[in-house]
């Protein structure tokens, strides 16, 4: 049961990908022979899931994975290079949140971890082995079902809610259909848990006639996006992990129209068409870095991408034996040994990852502070809250005082 998050079969209609496909059916099918490709954090959040679901699964069953098991388990895990002392913390957090979630329930829930479900009858005929993902938590007691997701990305970017996040609603879906031979459910709790946010908690409840209404829509979507009919729907979120967003002609049309077709530019545009221009214009830029990594594969692969090559790009020099030659610099004379060394200590993140999370905040906690971050901007959709160098008539008055 355990270790085997990277080895996943991937459905064709996964839960995972239910914004996009869901969104833009046509994707479906265009990006079904593009191969599938993984990232630092994908493997990072793997190695964060597998701990997550062990501690889950020894706070219910302790029988089936032991204390013992999960430090034997921790030991191997930290010989990973991605392995970061905040992953024990982290999923704490995770665990803690599923704790007390059950223990506010009449008697414990029955609770699966890491649990494939199946939703295939939503499915459009023969596709019905391609829809199914695997859900973090789902638990379930009386007439309550649970679904609870952990992501471990860490930037407010990447927030997520839980408010008809369709991955939720297609595991509940597939829950649902296992669960009411034994459960009268008719509510529906859905949570995400983003323990690296602030704020990373965001939960969403209703009712089990909406899961089952959001199960007709899926299946219209998914049996457009089989019909060689489906339409597509380029986006900042929905072409984000698709996996031909490089070459994906109505992403292409819409970014370029985007970019050149503005019509008659005024001498000066006002804040309501900067605000206009960047939420139309805010692909634009991710796609022509797509696009250009694109073209790179493909020119390194001998094929012809008309107006352009690959070219070695600027190099730069190094030791072939770093001792060998500082040594040789202090033995002749050249310069003195000290002025080959600069004595810097390590960033404070460093110094953590060093000595540990828990005993780097017992020993220096007091002498650590969080400073505001430098401002940048972000849509008006985003919870974190507004700031401004303008100068209240609160502020002004206390200034005067």
């Amino acid at each position: 049961m355990m270790g085997g998050h990277a080895e996943r079969d991937h459905a064709l209609f996964s839960a995972s990908g239910a914004h996009r496909w869901l969104e833009c059916p046509g994707s479906i099918l265009l990006e079904k022979d593009f191969p599938d490709t993984s990232s630092d954090a994908a493997a990072e959040g793997t190695l964060a899931h597998e701990l997550a679901e062990m501690k889950a699964v020894n706070y219910f069953y302790p029988a089936v994975i032991s204390k013992k098991k999960i430090t034997y388990a921790v030991k191997k895990m930290k010989e990973n290079e991605l392995w970061d002392d905040e992953m024990l913390v982290h999923t704490d957090t995770y665990v803690d949140y599923i704790r007390d979630v059950s223990m506010k329930l009449p008697s414990q829930p029955r609770m699966d971890a890491e649990h494939k479900w199946d939703y295939g009858k939503y499915m459009p005929p023969g596709y019905e082995a391609e829809g199914f993902g695997t859900a973090d938590c789902t638990m379930v007691q009386g007439e309550k079902l649970f679904v609870i997701d952990f992501k471990y990305g860490k930037s407010p970017d990447g927030r997520v809610s839980a408010e008809h996040n369709p991955q939720l609603m297609l595991y509940a879906l597939g829950a649902y259909e296992v669960y009411k031979l034994l459960y009268p459910i008719k509510e529906v709790h859905l949570a995400i848990v983003q323990p690296r946010l602030t704020d990373g908690i965001s939960e969403w409840e209703c009712g089990i006639n909406d899961i089952l209404e959001f199960g007709g829509y899926v299946k219209e979507r998914a049996a457009l996006a089989v019909s060689g009919n489906a339409g597509y729907s380029p986006g900042v979120k929905t072409c984000k992990y698709c996996r031909a967003r490089a070459v994906c002609r109505a992403r292409s049309d819409h970014n370029v129209k985007q970019a050149f077709t503005l019509g008659e530019m005024p001498p000066l545009i006002t804040n309501n068409e900067v605000g206009e221009r960047l939420m139309a214009m805010r692909d634009v830029v991710t796609y022509q870095k797509d696009l250009q990594d694109y073209a790179l594969k493909e020119c390194l692969a001998g094929k012809e991408v008309q107006g352009w090559k690959a070219v070695e790009g600027k190099g730069k020099r190094d030791w072939t034996n770093q001792d060998a030659a500082l040594s040789k610099l202090t033995k002749s004379g050249v310069i003195e040994e000290e002025v080959l060394w600069e004595k810097v200590p390590l960033t404070l993140a460093q110094i953590e990852k060093a000595v540990g999370a828990k005993d780097f905040h017992d020993a220096v906690g007091e002498f650590v502070i969080k400073k505001a971050g430098a401002p940048t901007l972000a849509e008006e959709s985003d919870k974190r809250k507004a700031i401004t160098n303008k100068v209240t008539a609160e502020e002004a008055f206390k200034e005067e005082k």
